[in-house]
C-alpha cells in the first residue's frame, strides 16, 4: 500500500525533526474530554463502568472516520483518501519518537537524567525496572505498541484500524487509563492484548529473520510463544536472546580478528534498537514488494 510507505516515512521524519510538535499532534485532548464526560455522566452499574465499556469509548471515533472514508472515497483521484490514511496513521504513530528515547539512556550522564529518560522509554509499556534487560524488553515492548501494531492494523483495517488500536492503548496501558473505571480497563487490556498477539508473533520472526534464526526460535518456544494466549510476553524473550547472540557474535569476530572490541555505553541497547530498525527495514520491503508486483495497491 503506497499509502502506508508515504504515512511510515512522515511520522518518522516528524519524530526526528520536530519532536516537540509531534508529541503535540498526538495528545489526544478531545478523547481525553470524551473519557471524562463518559465517566462523568455515566451511571453506576452502566455499560461504560462493565468490562464492554471501552466499546463505548472508541465507537464514536471510529464511526467518525469511517463516514469521512466514505465521504472522501473516489474523490480527486483518490488524493483526500491518501492524505486522509497518512495523517491518520502519523497521529497514531508514537507519540513519542522510539529512536530519540533510547538514545537519551545511553546518552544519560547523572542519575536524575537517567531516571527521566527510563521513564520515556518505558512510557508505553514494559517492566519497571532498569536493568539492561528489562531495558531491551522495554524498548521492543514500545517498539509494538509505538509502530508496528499501529502498522500493521492499519494495514490490515486501514485508517480505522491503527485509529481503533491507538485509543484502546491509550484507555488499556497508556496515560488515559486513570479516567476507565476498573472493569472498563481490563476489559481494554484484554482486547489489547489479542490485538498485540498476532503483531508480536510476526516481530518474532522478524527478529529471527534479521538476526540468529535459531537463538530465537528457541527463547520463542521456551517463552510459549507457540501457545494460544492473550500475552506478548515472549516477544520479551526473543529480544532477550537475540540481542545478547548478536552480542556474542560480535565478540567472536572481533577475537578472530585479533582485535579488542570496544563497547560503547549500553551495547544491549543499542543492539535492540537495531534490530527494532532492521524489523522495520524488513516489514516496508516486504510491503513494496507486494506493491510492486501488484498484490496490493
Amino acid at each position: 500500500m503506497f499509502t502506508t510507505l508515504v504515512a511510515v516515512l512522515v511520522a518518522l521524519a516528524l519524530g526526528h525533526v520536530a519532536p516537540a510538535a509531534a508529541v503535540a499532534l498526538r495528545r489526544f485532548g478531545l478523547y481525553r474530554r470524551w473519557l471524562q464526560w463518559l465517566d462523568a455522566h455515566a451511571a453506576e452499574g452502566g455499560f461504560w463502568r462493565s468490562r464492554q465499556g471501552w466499546v463505548l469509548a472508541l465507537l464514536p471515533w471510529l464511526l467518525v472516520l469511517l463516514l469521512l472514508q466514505w465521504a472522501l472515497h473516489g474523490r480527486l483521484f483518490g488524493l483526500p483518501s491518501l492524505l486522509l490514511g497518512v495523517a491518520t496513521l502519523v497521529v497514531c504513530w508514537g507519540p513519542r519518537d522510539l529512536d530519540r528515547d533510547v538514545e537519551a539512556v545511553i546518552d544519560a550522564d547523572d542519575a536524575p537524567t537517567r531516571h527521566l529518560a527510563i521513564a520515556q522509554l518505558q512510557a508505553a509499556g514494559g517492566s519497571l525496572h532498569e536493568d539492561v534487560s528489562s531495558l531491551v524488553e522495554a524498548t521492543v515492548l514500545n517498539a509494538l505498541r509505538r509502530w508496528f501494531a499501529v502498522l500493521f492494523w492499519f494495514l490490515l483495517l486501514g485508517p480505522v484500524g491503527a485509529l481503533a488500536y491507538r485509543l484502546l492503548a491509550l484507555l488499556a496501558v497508556g496515560p488515559m487509563r486513570a479516567l476507565a473505571p476498573v472493569d472498563c480497563a481490563i476489559g481494554a487490556r484484554r482486547v489489547l492484548s489479542w490485538l498485540e498477539w498476532p503483531v508480536a508473533q510476526l516481530m518474532s520472526l522478524s527478529m529471527a529473520l534479521v538476526g540468529n534464526f535459531d537463538t530465537a526460535y528457541k527463547a520463542w518456544r521456551q517463552a510459549h510463544g507457540n501457545q494460544w494466549a492473550a500475552s506478548a510476553v515472549f516477544l520479551g524473550a526473543v529480544a532477550r536472546a537475540s540481542v545478547s547472540a548478536e552480542l556474542r557474535e560480535d565478540a567472536h569476530d572481533y577475537s578472530d580478528a585479533g582485535m579488542v572490541p570496544v563497547w560503547r555505553r549500553l551495547p544491549e541497547l543499542r543492539d535492540a534498537m537495531s534490530l527494532v530498525w532492521r524489523m522495520l527495514l524488513l516489514w516496508m520491503a516486504a510491503l513494496a514488494l507486494l506493491v510492486i508486483a501488484g498484490w496490493v495497491t
